[in-house]
């Protein structure tokens, strides 16, 4: 048995929200992880400096994505751990889904298309386009 991942755009106001599903996970344990790891990455995406874990959180439920394992009572689901995505920074590797993700690191079997350059294969996704994660600014002793 395989598990999948469905991707849901909360910032669409049509239909199901669904924009992909990612798979196959060859078991449940790493495509929870995959999903709880992209819904962090997205909660942390939503986050500006300055910033309370309310506008962290009202931010990622406008424009944010979610992530669930369907067809499983085990598959992850983002509601119980949404507070504390919104209330703390993520370490990197708690937003790091892409080394999961089998769209990138697919099955052996799947190398021998020489029709696409590897060079070019999703280079889009290598990097994370905002950039390093920054903490947050604090106040130093004597400032304004």
């Amino acid at each position: 048995m395989t598990f999948r991942v469905r991707i849901i755009d909360l910032s669409d106001d049509s239909g199901d929200n669904v924009v992909e599903e990612v798979g196959p996970f060859d078991t449940l344990d790493v495509a929870n992880l995959f999903a709880q790891r992209y819904v962090r990455d997205s909660v942390e995406r939503c986050r500006a400096q300055g910033m309370d874990a309310r506008a962290v959180l009202d931010a990622w439920q406008a424009y944010g994505e979610d992530a669930i394992v369907p067809d499983t009572e085990e598959g992850w689901q983002s509601a119980p751990e949404l507070e504390a995505f919104a209330a703390a920074l993520a370490a990197p590797e708690d937003r790091d889904w892409r080394s999961l993700d089998p769209r990138l690191h697919g099955p052996a079997e799947d190398d021998d298309d020489d029709d696409v350059d590897e060079d070019e294969e999703d280079d889009d996704l290598d990097e994370d386009p905002l950039g390093p994660i920054q903490p947050p600014a604090t106040k130093r002793e004597g400032s304004a």
